[in-house]
C-alpha cells in the first residue's frame, strides 16, 4: 500500500481542486520544531496522501468502509511525559470556497472520515502544556497503522518533533480585547430550536465557552427585530438565506393597556456570558442605523420616528402580535430598558450599536433622540472614514473604524484617539481582501492580528460575524460572493452535538492571542520599541496608508507568509523572557 504520511504547521491550508498533481503535495520528511510556555498549547498537521481509497480513523472504534475492502488507516499519538487527555487529535474537513476548489477549515468531530484516491486527509494534533509541566524538550510521536477487513494492523510510519518547553508561564488572562458579534437567532435555527428556549440556552453555552477560550470581551445582544433586514437577502437572486436576527426582549400590551417588558432572556444571556468572563461589555444592537429597504418591503415602522427600529410586542386585547407605531410607545421601551441595565449595575458597559452609518446629520439626530430617551446609554460606531471621529457625536465613546480606512488617515487618527473617551478598535469584514479571515486567506493572516493591532496602537479588534451562517454552512459557505466572500460569516461551523466545530482560522486566531500575550510579558521588561523591532522582521511596510485597496499592495508584499518566521520570533522571545526571570 502506497501511503505517504508527513508533518505540516497549524498554518497549511491544503487545497484541493483545479490543479491536483498525482504526487503528494507536501514534503515527507520535514522536521517540526515548537517552542512553548508553560500554560500553553502547540499544534501540528499530520498529512496522510494515497493512491487508493482510503478510511482514516482518529480513535480506537472498529471501523470498516459501506462499500468493501479498504485501506483502514488509523492515527494514534503518545507524548512521553504528557497526559493523553492533553492531546486532542482531530480530522480537518475540506470546505469548499468560492472558487468551488476544496479548501482545509474546519475541525472535524468525527472520528472516521473517507479519503478519494489522490487527496490529501489532514489531521490536526494538538497538545496542551499545563501550568505544572517541567520545562525541558518533549518528543510526540505519531503512529499511523493501516489494515484492510480483518487484517493485523501494520505500523506504516512513526513521525517524531519536538516540543521545548520553557520555563515561562502564559498570562491566563487573555487582555486582547477581541469584539466578536454573535448571531443568536442563526444558532436557534441551526438546531431547530424555539427562540430563548431552554435548549436554546444550553447550546448558546457550548459556543459562548468557545468564545471565551479566545478571550471575548463583548457582549451582543439584539433587541428589536431583524436590524440588518436580513443582511440584505431579499436582494440575492439565486439561493438566499435566512439570516434574520430577532430581539430576546418579549413585550406585551396588557388589556389594560399597560407595557409588559420581559428582560427575563436579555439578562440570562448577559449572565450566562459573564460565567465564563466575557463580562467588559455588552453590545445592544437594534436601536440606531437599522437597514431599511424600502422597495424589498422592509420599511420604517414607527411613524413618526426617523429610524426603522422594529420593535414587537404581543397585544393581549385582540390576541395578535403588532408593531409598535409611534415614537412615544419606542420611548417608554427604550426608557425601560436603560432602567433594567442600570438596576442590574451594567450600564457602564452597555455600548448601543451603529454600524456603518451613512449620514453624519442623521446619526447625529438619531444619537440625540435616544440620549433624550435614555440620558445614561453610551454608543460605538463602527465607521468608514476617519472624519467621523472629529464630529463631537453626542454621547459616542467608542470607534471602530475599518482597517484600510484608518490605515488611509492614520496619523489623523491616532492624534484624534488621544482626545476619544473610550476606545479605538479596528475591524475587519467583506473588504479588504488583505489581510482577512476568509476561507480564501492565507491563515497566517488570522495568527497576525493581535500582532498589527499591538503594532498599529490600536485598543483591540473587531469582526461582525462569529455564527451568521448562510442556511447549510458545511455544505456550502460561499454566500453573496463575490460582495461576501467565503468565511466572511463565521469562525466556527454548527456541529450535530449542539457543539461549535471550530475553524483553523479560529485556532489561528487564538494563536496569535496567546502571542499577544506573550509580547505584554515582553514589553513590561524591554518596551514596546525592542518588540517592534522584531516584528520589523516580519513586517514589511514603511507607510501604513498601503493597506488601502489604491495601493495594490499584495499580502505578500506587507508582511512574511511563511510561519515559521513568526514562530521564530515567538520562540526567541519565551527563550530570552525564561533568561530574565
Amino acid at each position: 500500500m502506497a501511503i505517504t504520511c508527513g508533518l505540516e504547521n497549524q498554518a497549511y491550508k491544503y487545497v484541493y481542486g483545479v490543479y491536483n498533481r498525482w504526487i503528494p503535495p507536501f514534503d515527507p520528511d520535514k522536521e517540526m520544531h515548537i517552542t512553548c510556555g508553560k500554560n500553553d498549547w502547540s499544534a501540528v498537521q499530520l498529512l496522510l496522501y494515497s493512491e487508493k481509497d482510503m478510511m482514516v480513523c482518529v480513535n480506537e472504534d472498529s471501523c470498516f468502509y459501506e462499500r468493501g475492502p479498504i485501506d483502514i488507516v488509523r492515527v494514534m499519538v503518545d507524548v512521553p511525559g504528557i497526559d493523553r487527555n492533553d492531546i486532542d487529535v482531530k480530522l480537518i474537513g475540506l470546505i469548499k470556497d468560492d472558487d468551488r476548489q476544496e479548501k482545509s477549515d474546519v475541525l472535524l468531530d468525527t472520528p472516521f472520515i473517507y479519503v478519494q484516491s489522490r487527496k490529501v486527509q489532514p489531521v490536526w494534533i494538538e497538545i496542551k502544556i499545563s501550568k505544572e509541566m517541567k520545562p525541558g524538550v518533549y518528543k510526540p510521536q505519531i503512529k499511523v497503522f493501516s489494515r484492510q477487513m480483518f487484517e493485523d494492523e501494520k505500523l506504516i510510519r512513526t513521525l517524531n518533533y519536538t516540543i521545548n518547553v520553557v520555563d515561562v508561564t502564559i498570562n491566563d488572562e487573555k487582555s486582547f480585547y477581541l469584539d466578536l458579534w454573535q448571531h443568536n437567532s442563526n444558532i436557534a435555527r441551526k438546531y431547530d430550536l424555539s427562540l430563548w428556549s431552554g435548549k436554546h440556552f444550553e447550546i448558546m453555552e457550548n459556543y459562548i465557552k468557545t468564545m471565551a477560550d479566545l478571550g471575548q470581551k463583548s457582549i451582543s445582544v439584539v433587541v428589536s427585530d431583524i436590524p440588518w433586514s436580513g443582511q440584505n437577502s431579499a436582494y440575492i437572486a439565486t439561493s438566499p438565506s435566512n439570516m434574520f436576527e430577532y430581539s430576546i426582549v418579549r413585550i406585551v400590551l396588557n388589556k389594560n393597556g399597560e407595557w409588559q417588558y420581559d428582560f427575563s432572556s436579555l439578562n440570562r444571556y448577559i449572565k450566562l456570558c459573564m460565567k465564563y468572563g466575557i463580562d467588559q461589555e455588552i453590545e445592544v444592537f437594534g436601536l440606531i442605523n437599522i437597514w431599511v429597504n424600502e422597495d424589498a418591503g422592509y420599511s420604517k415602522v414607527i411613524e413618526d420616528y426617523d429610524d426603522g427600529i422594529r420593535i414587537r410586542y404581543f397585544d393581549e386585547a385582540s390576541g395578535t402580535y403588532r408593531y409598535m407605531k409611534r415614537k412615544s410607545q419606542l420611548a417608554d421601551y427604550i426608557k425601560k430598558l436603560e432602567q433594567n441595565f442600570i438596576e442590574n449595575g451594567w450600564i457602564e458597559k452597555v455600548r448601543i450599536l451603529g454600524d456603518e452609518p451613512s449620514d453624519l446629520e442623521i446619526l447625529k439626530n438619531r444619537l440625540r433622540e435616544i440620549k433624550s430617551m435614555a440620558p445614561s446609554f453610551q454608543f460605538k460606531i463602527c465607521i468608514n472614514n476617519v472624519s467621523v471621529m472629529e464630529e463631537n457625536l453626542p454621547g459616542v465613546v467608542d470607534y471602530v473604524p475599518k482597517l484600510m480606512c484608518i490605515c488611509h488617515d492614520y496619523d489623523r487618527a491616532m492624534r484624534i484617539k488621544e482626545d476619544i473617551d473610550g476606545k479605538l478598535l479596528f475591524y475587519l469584514s467583506c473588504w479588504p481582501k488583505t489581510p482577512n479571515t476568509f476561507i480564501c486567506s492565507p491563515l497566517i493572516e488570522s495568527r497576525i492580528i493581535p500582532w498589527l493591532t499591538l503594532y498599529m496602537k490600536f485598543d483591540g479588534f473587531l469582526r461582525w460575524a462569529y455564527t451568521a451562517w448562510p442556511d447549510d454552512p458545511l455544505e456550502e459557505i460561499s454566500y453573496r460572493y463575490p460582495r461576501w466572500p467565503a468565511g466572511d460569516t463565521c469562525f466556527v461551523y454548527p456541529g450535530k452535538d449542539g457543539k461549535p466545530l471550530l475553524s483553523l482560522r479560529y485556532k489561528n486566531l487564538q494563536r496569535g492571542i496567546r502571542d499577544y500575550e506573550i509580547f505584554q510579558a515582553y514589553i513590561r521588561q524591554n518596551g514596546k520599541e525592542a518588540l517592534n523591532d522584531r516584528m520589523r522582521k516580519v513586517f514589511y511596510w514603511e507607510t501604513n496608508s498601503v493597506f488601502h485597496p489604491d495601493s495594490k499592495k499584495k499580502a505578500e508584499d506587507l508582511y512574511a507568509l511563511d510561519y515559521e518566521s513568526y514562530e521564530q520570533i515567538t520562540g526567541n522571545i519565551l527563550n530570552d523572557l525564561q533568561k530574565d526571570r
